[in-house]
């Protein structure tokens, strides 16, 4: 069951800023960040307010009696809202954040959606099911084609393809390669179709995943680009980030095996998607496609469980990458959760309607 979120107190809201902005600090330091703004606190005060967040565990603490020191959780941090335009205003060599691979962070995942979140995506999702009942067979398939062409030419748009929505229209129902483009660019989208069929094809596969799985999906996505098969074995770079992925091929599978353990312990399957598709382009396992990769497997387990698969159509490809790059960073997923919500929003309100 998704937890549910704690309702704190202005006071207990801005000790969690007193952390967040110096890292830890002892009661009596806390006493004297919280005057400014409520004047005299009682210590008696402030341990019922330090309990609170401890409970919910969204502070940490450190050390016995008076030597205790408190700091945000790991958990919180997951979790916490995100100033995002502040936070990308400063420079990527400037930004303190995460520059590695945190192996801590499979300790953390769990229970990621609250309560109201999970609701209002189920809400979502028995509206599609009751939409897509109504309308005939025929009627289906044409709009699994439309989201099909939507999902592909904006996957691949967020990857840098140039073709326009009309374009991959073309390019998918009449084989018509768009002039001016390279060969590679319509290579792409035709991968992200076969992809996709593949899928639908096969959807009951889906609702555990495995290593085989995603090299399979990748292959699909990444045929014929020149790109390397399989999980890699060197190292690779992201642009906009100082965070380089593992470079160890034994530490990739491990981490992969880990992804696909928890992703099939839980029994959410819009957490499913969201803890896939984030793993995958957090651990980028791939010489290149991950992002590709990780978007279609999320969409291959929605499918398996009859729920609205995302199609990406309205996200701004700049906001996307700055969510992925905060979980990178701050393993903070909250901008991530909030476009994946939206996007599923927008795919049920806009699709298999009859």
């Amino acid at each position: 069951m998704a937890k549910k979120t704690a309702i704190l107190t202005k006071r207990q809201d801005y000790i969690l800023a007193l952390l967040e902005k110096n890292g830890e600090l002892g009661i009596s330091e806390i006493i004297s960040g919280l005057k400014p703004m409520f004047k005299a606190v009682s210590k008696i005060t402030v341990n019922r307010d330090l309990k609170r967040l401890l409970e919910s565990g969204y502070a940490a603490a450190r050390g016995k009696a008076r030597a205790t020191v408190y700091e945000l959780s790991g958990y919180y941090n997951l979790i916490r809202p995100v100033e995002v335009e502040k936070y990308f205003k400063i420079e990527t060599d400037k930004r303190t954040g995460k520059q590695s691979f945190d192996l801590g962070v499979f300790n953390l995942l769990n229970n990621i959606l609250t309560r109201a979140e999970a609701e209002y995506l189920n809400v979502l999702n028995n509206e599609y099911k009751k939409n897509i009942k109504k309308i005939p067979k025929n009627s289906r398939q044409q709009e699994f084609l439309r989201l099909i062409i939507e999902l592909s030419w904006k996957s691949s748009q967020i990857e840098g393809n140039t073709y326009s929505l009309l374009e991959t229209e073309a390019l998918l129902k009449n084989q018509r390669r768009a002039k001016g483009h390279k060969p590679a660019e319509a290579t792409m989208i035709l991968n992200h179709k076969d992809t996709l069929d593949y899928i639908l094809k096969n959807k009951n596969n889906f609702k555990t995943v495995s290593v085989a799985k995603l090299e399979d999906i990748h292959y699909l996505l990444t045929k014929n680009l020149g790109i390397a098969r399989n999980l890699r074995k060197s190292a690779v770079g992201i642009v906009g980030t100082k965070y380089k992925p593992l470079d160890n091929q034994y530490q990739i599978r491990e981490a992969v095996e880990k992804t696909c353990g928890l992703v099939n312990r839980e029994a959410n399957p819009f957490a499913k998607a969201i803890l896939l598709s984030l793993l995958i382009a957090y651990i980028q396992p791939f010489a290149d496609g991950n992002k590709r990769t990780s978007r279609l497997i999320a969409n291959a387990v929605l499918l398996a469980y009859d729920i609205c698969p995302l199609s990406y159509r309205n996200v701004d490809e700049v906001e996307y990458k700055k969510a992925v790059i905060l979980f990178y960073e701050q393993n903070n997923l909250s901008y991530y959760k909030r476009l994946f919500i939206e996007q599923f929003e927008f795919a049920v309100k806009n699709y298999f309607r009859a």
